[in-house]
């Protein structure tokens, strides 16, 4: 057989022998599109008068940015504390007990009678959501060869974007015809979904999955197998020896940071934007709502988009750097133009630039970390991006508290985006 005849045949193979990771990355997007509306259900509810006067913090932008501040902290945490455990018990298991926690947070926060409770409930979601994250690019280590990571990556990853997209005008009806506490049972309940998809429909990898062809099997298991021999030496290593082929890198270490500034970035818009809206720029309740999600819708678009072509040039550092650059560069516009409906519109794109950089930072991330260290090493990567930029909420409600704008928030964020293009520079060149 001809070389041609061969990767003709590989790539019919290919493409008729898809269904059962195809099936699983759908799944895993569902997953985070449902972690991501109980994220940012607390985002609406800032900008909800009955909210914040039941929870005693009306007019208080220190401890309205504390909801999302204190969820991050302990997600932070939760992601370098558990994701050796999340190793050790499988994405599976690890996942299944992440998605009770969310249940039993949002169930809790939907009780909460006082602002220290519902930090409670933000702290416990923060946990469960902690285990979950780097249990999805595990998934996609174990089941998907490498040059095919970047669109994997790109599907699961559209739950961070669509979750915010469907939650701000879900949740602005929601809440304003039916109040705040059930917008949290509703939440509890849709979490049933995803907890039954990952226990009854997944598993950790492919030859232990009832729903895969023997020809999808045959086509990982040859893909997967080189690079498992290539990284054979390290999956011998004791986890502490493993944890240092990547801690001592400073290649990881660059990716880290430009996470956080790209963790900067999404919680600090995420948290500020309806109210930055509504507030700020004197838009309706209604097209507040509408308006939250444009950004989002447009972010979907860009993981795709540039998931793919991460994928094509088999290179992910140049997209993480424009991301960042074209990010800081439209917060800017967004924050000085006078139009508000332009405002809108720019920091729109803001959040499209951040969301072509997703799946481009997970592929890197698992190019750079052997496989079987790959939870321990997301966990440390989103652990210290989110726990580090936990602080961005509340950073940018003290600018706020302390100006009476927006403004040096906004530019907070734009320093942010020079410092996160900026670390993806020497790993640009070195054509990572």
């Amino acid at each position: 057989m001809t070389e041609k005849t061969m990767t003709a045949t590989q790539g019919a193979l290919t493409a008729n022998s898809i269904y059962g990771r195809v099936g699983l990355v759908l799944i895993l997007f569902f997953t985070l599109l449902v972690a991501y509306l109980d994220r940012v259900n607390v985002s609406v509810l800032l900008a909800d008068p009955a909210f914040l006067t039941d929870m005693g913090i009306k007019g208080q932008p220190i401890q309205m940015g504390m909801l999302m501040t204190s969820f991050l902290i302990a997600y932070g945490l939760s992601n370098v504390l558990t994701g050796p455990l999340g190793d050790w018990l499988g994405p599976r298991k690890a996942m299944s007990i992440s998605i009770l926690l969310w249940i039993v947070a949002v169930s809790f926060g939907g009780l909460a009678t006082t602002f220290s409770l519902m930090i409670i409930s933000r702290v416990i979601l923060g946990i469960g959501e902690g285990m979950h994250w780097p249990m999805q690019s595990t998934f996609v280590k174990n089941w998907f060869p490498p040059h095919e990571r970047g669109k994997a990556n790109s599907v699961w990853l559209l739950g961070l974007m669509i979750g915010p997209a469907v939650a701000m005008p879900l949740f602005t009806a929601f809440v304003s015809g039916w109040g705040w506490r059930l917008s949290f049972w509703g939440l509890a309940i849709l979490g049933l979904i995803p907890l039954i998809l990952i226990w009854f429909f997944t598993s950790d990898r492919p030859n232990e999955s009832k729903y895969i062809s023997k020809d999808e099997l045959a086509y990982l298991k040859g893909e997967l197998d080189k690079e498992a021999k290539a990284e054979q030496t390290a999956c011998k290593m004791s986890l502490k020896a493993r944890i240092k082929t990547f801690i001592l890198d400073y290649r990881f270490w660059s990716l880290t940071l430009c996470y956080f500034a790209i963790a900067c970035e999404f919680w600090g818009i995420m948290a500020w934007l309806p109210s930055y809206l509504k507030v700020a720029r004197g838009f309706s309740w209604s097209q507040m709502g509408a308006l939250s999600s444009l950004p989002y819708i447009l972010g979907a678009f860009s993981v795709l988009l540039f998931g793919h072509y991460s994928d094509k040039l088999g290179r992910r550092a140049p997209f993480l750097m424009l991301s960042q650059f074209a990010t800081a560069f439209f917060i800017y516009l967004g924050a000085i133009v006078t139009d508000n409906f332009t405002s809108a519109i720019l920091i729109s794109f803001s959040v499209a630039s951040v969301a072509c950089g997703l799946p481009a930072a997970w592929s890197l991330l698992q190019k750079i970390v052997p496989a079987n260290t790959v939870g321990t090493g997301a966990g440390v990567m989103n652990g210290v991006s989110n726990g580090c930029s936990a602080f961005s909420p509340v950073l940018i409600g003290l600018f706020i508290s302390m100006t009476g704008s927006y403004m040096g928030g906004l530019m907070f964020l734009v320093g942010i985006g020079i410092l996160g293009g900026l670390s993806m520079i020497a790993l640009t060149i070195k054509k990572y």
